[in-house]
């Protein structure tokens, strides 16, 4: 599919999302003289004529395709609105739903490979994204920027659990120890910015190891050597038994006082549907008192020490052991160091 027919049916989907919905009165329908002043980037930087009559194409093919009506013909000028029945929400839905897919995905991908496969999206599902100079998401956690994947090596990845087939691939180690193998991939798994690949390695049979792909100088699908599946590899179980460190864990009662803005965040976006959250005593350095049932899991620690002096963890015991052993180690980076001197004995 070529990027100018691409950019034919977003300008097609973006144009008809312009206008008004079923049912709206003649005189508040617009005219073409509106819809290109509300579109000025959307036909051009020709004459105005000419981009009067690019736009009255769009809007036969739109009518014709019933997507549109003309609610004064014979008239002029024309008026138009959307046909059908109306699906006002289910539009916001989607489009909103769209933007945040495309903050998402950001980092994923170099900016400029990126934006072709996006294109080619919204061009399959006839969407574009409205007001995209109007529309930011920022995250709450730092975004870390995605490592370089070396050229071909994702392609060879996917080709490899597409066509079930094994993958050679060149290695390089935490420690720079470098060694080729052959792979025999189960799962692919994004972890934060980083993918990783669950494989098997040459003739083993277990374990399943995880393989950054960042760290893999190259890879060839091997197409005609087929894929050996890991007896009972589960790739949820994986992830549950916290082999890249997003394990769901045990599930542990939480308890936990917090303030700041912590909450405001908490009473707005629980951890749980089922959360608790109840006001602390006037004399407390507390504003509320948190309760909730969540697995036990390494994002939640680090969760948790992201909030800084606005948290206190009540219970579990040992996990708030565990906090008190972080915030000591982290608090010694800080103390003078005559201080640290004495408190060690160096």
């Amino acid at each position: 599919m070529s990027a100018n027919y691409l950019s034919r049916i977003q300008r097609l989907r973006r144009l008809q999302g312009m206008l008004p919905p079923p049912g709206t009165p003649k005189g508040e329908c617009l005219i073409i003289s509106q819809l290109l002043d509300r579109m000025p980037n959307g036909y051009g930087d020709g004459s105005e004529p000419t981009r009067r009559r690019a736009m009255q194409r769009d809007l036969d093919e739109l009518a014709a395709e019933g997507l549109i009506e003309v609610v004064n013909p014979g008239g002029k000028p024309q008026r138009y609105r959307q046909a059908g029945k109306p699906l006002l929400q289910e539009e916001a839905d989607w489009q909103y739903l769209l933007s945040h897919i495309h903050d998402q995905i950001q980092g994923l991908l170099p900016p400029q490979r990126l934006n072709r496969v996006w294109d080619r999206l919204l061009g399959v599902l006839g969407s574009s994204l409205h007001d995209e100079g109007k529309r930011r998401q920022m995250p709450d956690t730092l975004r870390l920027c995605p490592p370089a994947i070396p050229p071909g090596v994702l392609e060879a990845v996917i080709a490899a659990l597409q066509k079930d087939c094994a993958l050679e691939v060149r290695y390089e180690d935490a420690q720079g120890q470098r060694a080729t193998a052959r792979l025999h991939p189960q799962a692919l798994l994004q972890r934060g910015p980083i993918p990783y690949l669950f494989a098997l390695k040459n003739d083993e049979t277990a374990p399943v190891r995880t393989y950054a792909l960042h760290r893999m100088l190259r890879a060839r699908a091997l197409l005609t050597v087929p894929v050996r599946q890991a007896p009972g590899f589960d790739l949820d179980q994986a992830i549950a038994s916290g082999q890249v460190d997003f394990g769901r864990g045990k599930v542990i009662d939480l308890e936990l006082r917090v303030r700041g803005y912590a909450v405001e965040v908490l009473r707005v976006c629980p951890i749980t549907p089922a959360q608790r959250i109840e006001d602390e005593p006037a004399d407390s350095p507390f504003l509320a008192r948190v309760r909730v049932q969540v697995p036990e899991t390494g994002a939640l620690l680090r969760w948790l020490l992201g909030l800084g002096e606005n948290v206190e963890v009540v219970a579990p015991a040992i996990l708030r052991q565990v906090m008190r052993e972080e915030a000591f180690k982290m608090a010694r980076h800080y103390v003078p160091l005559s201080v640290a001197g004495e408190e060690t004995g160096d």
